[in-house]
């Protein structure tokens, strides 16, 4: 099959091109606006506590909600607000009232603090969910601009908080972030390959290929999250970037190799490269393939995040399949040997490598290799116990320095931590009106909730069957402290103190991660099983095995608990963050384990072909990780390099993933597929392969290096070298 593909790739290389320039115009221009969304609730259930909550606040109180931005005001001194302060700022109120700014529908005035340091006009805004709507940031930006003409030749400061300032603040981070992210990841590309290769047309090969069909992948996914009403969070553009880079330069990186081996062979240049999509195409189209099911499996989450978030990514990867496989062929069976350019060494096979000692050191003794690298790996799984989720977008996804962070700092002066981000607790008599005391006496059975800093008084709906209790906490809304307090006394006291004849429902935003945590350990519970099982299936029909799938995914389950690990050890335990990011796991999850299958099938499809060539198994091992090695290791590096660029984002939350990610996938190429895969298979043995035996299957006899079967991936010692002098670095 991939014989037949590769020949009509390179004897039609024009009409392929064509094909995807015509593909890509019209995906592009038929794709409707990829539109993504920052309401956290928008990503959870209908049947969950707090979006019950929030359904019920809007039918009720259509035209009432929390404030989208505080303007926080104090003096430049620190001291107490005196009666001419608090007079200034109800006259700016009333300017910015009278401004008419745009999307913004209520400016109120509240009174100062108790201890008089600091006082907030609450802003009232039109509700956006989309990300692409500025209506809120622009909004923000018009009050800003104001408030400075406010406090002229005063004695006060004033910035503005709030949800709307945090998620402006958060989208110019993150636009930075993102510039930052691609511009490194494709001078990483460039730097590597041209160390690797030594041919600059390489090196840009995979940036012209992957940036051109980035668009249509894109569209793609824009297409595919209209036809399935699907909620695309923000963050999926930054993780794109890296997929589409790092994946689709590790496919075409693993065709060249191949290429380059056949042209050593003496093949012509069309006929090497008929060769190289023949020989490489299964074992890549493999592991291809368990990534998009372990992306795929996202998709029976019970959270719209996830459930969105797989979809998009294994449209990436599917994408970077086909190029890899088609558009990549088209292009280097034109080019021909050129595409070496300047570089000679491609004619020559060298001599030597450290990857052929460390080999014979791992086919004599493959126990050890075992023991030291499994070890290893159950070591930093131990940390993985302390992990600790943390909610904390807005201070993780934005610099200290940005306004809306020093001033929910100020509010804090005066405030109780969740004044930022209120909880409301919704009270409903369906069947009759509310009274006066019930709501008194339900008050103040709230306001005794340990945790609560403050309860506003009821806002009753018009027909006086729901009430709306605006509960401020004493923690931050997105705090540990906070999320206990909701998930404990408060909904616990809601329920029990409602009265007889209704029903209370505790919403707001800390109420939703509550309600996210629930749903992930439940997602944890069902994806992470189902996708394991898939996975394996996968394997055990590449290898035609039954015994070889269960150590593979042991060795990639204990990668994801060591990266874990490493991660809870240094940020939590070594840099002090109170947690990690609460998605980290998931987002770990599609990288590590998905990657960490994918080093390991190209590492096993290896090992199969040469006890197919009659090797005894340790010798297997041995010239395996000869051959085999310098790619992974170049694969691995290329591909956590790219993702280790995320944290030069410049805030915790992309950092914490960039780290995470680009450890698990040093450590599923340089300690699973390298040294723990083959020597546990060298241990089993011809038992790895049972009951198919494919290590007997193949026609035996010949050069290993002169001609390899389906699934490997040969490399020269220079290579190695040029490998390990990156690896070294």
């Amino acid at each position: 099959m991939f014989g037949r593909l590769g020949r009509l790739v390179v004897h039609h290389p024009w009409k392929v091109i064509g094909l995807w320039l015509i593909a890509a115009i019209a995906v592009v221009a038929s794709a409707p606006e990829f539109t993504s969304t920052t309401d956290q609730s928008s990503f959870l259930p209908s049947h969950y506590e707090s979006i019950e909550a929030m359904e019920l606040q809007e039918k009720a109180f259509p035209q009432n909600s929390a404030p989208a931005a505080l303007i926080v005001f104090a003096r430049e001194d620190g001291a107490p607000l005196t009666e001419e302060n608090s007079a200034a700022v109800a006259a700016a109120a009333t300017k910015l009232s009278g401004a008419n700014i745009k999307g913004v529908t209520g400016i109120q005035a509240t009174p100062p603090s108790e201890n008089r340091l600091i006082q907030v006009i609450a802003v009232q805004m039109t509700k956006v969910t989309n990300a692409s709507d500025k209506t809120q940031g622009d909004a923000v930006k018009s009050l800003r601009d104001s408030l400075k003409e406010q406090v002229r030749d005063t004695a006060l400061k004033a910035g503005i908080t709030g949800a709307a300032a945090q998620t402006l603040d958060q989208t110019e981070s993150g636009e930075k972030g993102m510039a930052i992210i691609g511009v490194a990841t494709i001078v990483l590309i460039l730097v590597l390959l041209l160390i690797i290769f030594r041919s600059p047309v390489i090196a840009l090969l995979p940036v012209i290929v992957i940036g051109g069909v980035s668009s249509m992948v894109g569209s793609l996914i824009a297409m595919v999250s209209k036809a399935f009403d699907l909620e695309m969070d923000t963050s999926v553009n930054s993780m794109l970037v890296v997929v589409l880079f790092g994946v689709g330069t590790d496919y075409i990186l693993f065709l060249m190799f191949r290429y380059r081996e056949r042209l050593r062979a003496g093949e012509d240049p069309k006929t090497a490269m008929v060769s190289a999509v023949a020989r490489v195409g299964e074992a890549i189209t493999s592991a291809a393939g368990a990534v998009i099911i372990a992306f795929m499996a996202l998709t029976l989450s019970t959270l719209g995040l996830f459930r969105s978030l797989g979809p998009a990514l294994a449209i990436a990867v599917a994408v970077a399949l086909v190029a890899g496989l088609t558009l990549v062929p088209a292009i280097v069976s034109l080019l021909g040997t050129k595409v070496f350019w300047p570089s000679k060494a491609w004619q020559v096979e060298p001599k030597g490598a450290r990857f052929t000692a460390i080999g014979a050191a791992l086919g004599r003794r493959p126990g050890v290799f075992a023991v030291v690298s499994g070890g290893v790996l159950v070591a930093l799984s131990v940390f993985a116990i302390g992990f600790n989720p943390t909610f904390d977008l807005g201070s993780g996804s934005t610099s200290d320095a940005s306004e809306s962070v020093v001033y929910n700092k100020e509010l804090l002066k005066g405030m109780p931590a969740g004044a930022t981000q209120p909880s409301d607790v919704l009270l409903h008599a369906p069947d009759g009106q509310l009274n006066q005391d019930e709501l008194l006496g339900y008050r103040t059975a709230l306001a005794q909730v340990p945790g609560v800093g403050a309860v506003g008084e009821p806002l009753l709906s018009a027909d006086g069957t729901i009430a709306n209790f605006q509960v401020t906490l004493a923690d931050a809304p997105e705090s540990d402290a906070a999320l206990d307090t909701v998930r404990g006394p408060l909904r616990t006291t809601a329920h029990d103190a409602a009265p007889a004849g209704t029903t209370a429902a505790v919403g707001g935003i800390t109420a939703v991660f509550v309600d996210f945590q629930d749903a992930m350990n439940r997602d944890y519970a069902i994806v992470f099983p189902v996708a394991a099982i898939l996975i394996m299936i996968v394997l055990a029909l590449l290898l035609r095995s039954l015994v070889a799938p269960w150590y593979l995914m042991a060795s990639v389950f204990l990668g994801f608990a060591a990266t874990l690990g490493a991660t809870v050890l240094v940020f939590q335990n070594i840099q002090g963050d109170s947690g990690l990011i609460f998605t980290l796991p998931v987002i770990m999850y599609l990288f590590v384990v998905a990657l960490g299958t994918d080093y390991n099938i190209l590492m096993i499809a290896r090992l199969r072909e040469e006890t197919r060539e009659g090797r005894d198994p340790r010798e297997a091992a041995a010239l395996s990780l000869r051959h085999t090695g310098p790619t992974v290791a170049a694969a691995g590096v290329i591909l956590a390099g790219t993702f280790a660029a995320m944290m030069l984002a410049g805030n915790s939350m992309l950092s914490q993933m960039g780290f995470a990610i680009s450890v698990g996938i040093a450590i599923a190429a340089f300690v699973m597929a390298m040294f723990f895969t083959p020597a546990i298979t060298a241990l089993l043995g011809h038992r790895a392969w049972w009951p198919g035996h494919g290590d007997r299957d193949g026609k035996s006899g010949g050069s290993a290096s002169a001609d390899h079967g389906s699934g490997s991936y040969y490399t020269t010692s220079a290579d190695a070298t040029r490998v390990e002098a990156v690896v070294d670095r």
